[in-house]
């Protein structure tokens, strides 16, 4: 465990709000390793009409924090992360928690229920995010795996069936099967009525088989490019086969 994670480690049922203060995980620069973040006690969010504070039980870490905390690459910082500094000092991005106060205008959630989501600033005892980035928790997760589910599992939903259109019974190809993306989307593809194949190495197998994808193409073993089979739906999330080998499968 770093440093920085046991000075974060104390029990959120015993943090009580205290002069409008908390303690989050800050940067002020941008950088390529967690030197750039450290531990300080800072403001409380403020809260608008159509937000909601939550009391941070759990918080996820993907592969969206570090480009952030990099500033990489570097078209983020031209669409709005800030240029020689990120805007909002706060690392996070997915959490689970309680509600702990809501603004007049909101109505589908209130103290004391158990949410999940997304906000900016997920790595502090309170983050303050729009009523529409959160839902109820399900009862049967824990916090901590209600905080692993949001940025994902949403990344895949939207490009299997918002972009892709999925249905029943096609075959789907899924390059990149066993990050964090292709674990959702080998569950919510199977959700669909879908076939799916998964490609991923060699150590990554059987966790895929083990999440319900119908076959697994070990990608160090063999060249799916240049298999004769058809699919109705390709979803790349890793790997880089150039687009025109997709289109004459």
């Amino acid at each position: 465990m770093s440093s920085l994670e046991q000075q974060m480690a104390t029990d959120s049922n015993e943090i009580e709000p205290a002069g409008g203060k908390m303690r989050a995980i800050v940067q002020d620069q941008y950088g390529e390793t967690a030197k750039v973040l450290r531990l300080d006690e800072i403001d409380q969010p403020q809260i608008g009409d159509n937000d909601v504070l939550v009391r941070v039980k759990a918080a996820g870490v993907h592969i969206g924090d570090w480009h952030v905390m990099a500033g990489l690459p570097y078209l983020l910082r031209v669409v709005g992360f800030g240029f020689r500094a990120p805007k909002v000092r706060v690392r996070g991005i997915d959490l689970a928690g309680t509600v702990e106060a809501v603004g007049q205008n909101v109505t589908r959630f209130q103290v004391g229920n158990e949410v999940f989501g997304t906000c900016e600033g997920a790595f502090a005892e309170y983050a303050a995010t729009p009523e529409n980035t959160l839902a109820l928790k399900p009862a049967n997760l824990t916090f901590q795996q209600a905080a692993a589910v949001p940025t994902s599992a949403i990344a895949a939903l939207q490009a299997l069936r918002d972009a892709g259109s999925i249905k029943a019974g096609q075959q789907v190809l899924l390059i990149g099967a066993s990050g964090g993306v292709g674990l959702f989307a080998i569950q919510i593809a199977k959700s669909f009525g879908a076939e799916v194949t998964g490609v991923c190495s060699t150590t990554k197998v059987d966790v895929i088989r083990s999440l319900g994808a119908d076959q697994v193409i070990d990608y160090t073993q063999e060249d799916f490019t240049q298999s004769r089979q058809q699919y109705d739906l390709i979803l790349v999330m890793g790997g880089n086969p150039r687009a025109g080998r997709h289109r004459s499968w």
